[in-house]
């Protein structure tokens, strides 16, 4: 059965108050060998410690979350580019459900989400990478994205294992 959902942007205090609820949806991802940049040995305490730091940056990043009645369980963040040479673009990081979460449709809300939010900052192109051949590889392709190309070895799997990755770029318009 289906469950709804609703997808929202947090403001940074509501980021710091949901951080535990972050943090368990982090965990159980990287639990679950996903390689979102944690490695297998990841504490709850880390992930929360992680979300805090998130919440404080004060970049304009958007921390878009997925929430059912029973809370928080997907998240995605939209980071704007840093360098002064790049106002038109943002990052995409952390697309992370929980796998209680999962198979609802909510990865991809978040990232229309995550698109809209990139917008209304003002960057209409956005980038990304992913493990190459993983659900999410698939999800980008489905909604857009353009696949750039692989960099083998790019990073650890949870396990320590190395593992490819693809990079991304979706450009939104004005």
């Amino acid at each position: 059965m289906t469950r709804t959902f609703r997808i929202r942007r947090l403001t940074p205090s509501e980021a710091r108050e949901a951080a535990a609820s972050l943090a368990a949806v982090l965990t159980d991802c990287v639990w679950g060998g996903a390689s979102v940049s944690f490695m297998a040995d990841l504490t709850l305490d880390e992930a929360e410690a992680f979300w805090r730091e998130q919440a404080d940056v004060g970049d304009g990043r958007a921390i878009l979350v997925a929430e059912d009645v029973e809370g928080v369980f997907g998240v995605v963040q939209v980071i704007p580019a840093w360098p002064p040479n790049q106002p038109h673009r943002a990052d995409i990081s952390k697309l992370l459900v929980h796998r209680r979460g999962r198979r609802r449709g909510a990865a991809e809300a978040l990232m229309r989400a995550a698109e809209d939010a990139a917008k209304a900052m003002g960057r209409p192109l956005m980038t990304l990478d992913t493990v190459t051949g993983g659900a999410a590889d698939h999800l980008y392709g489905k909604l857009g994205w353009t696949r750039v190309g692989v960099i083998p070895d790019f990073a650890l799997m949870p396990d320590g294992a190395p593992t490819a990755t693809t990079v991304f770029y979706k450009a939104l318009g004005q």
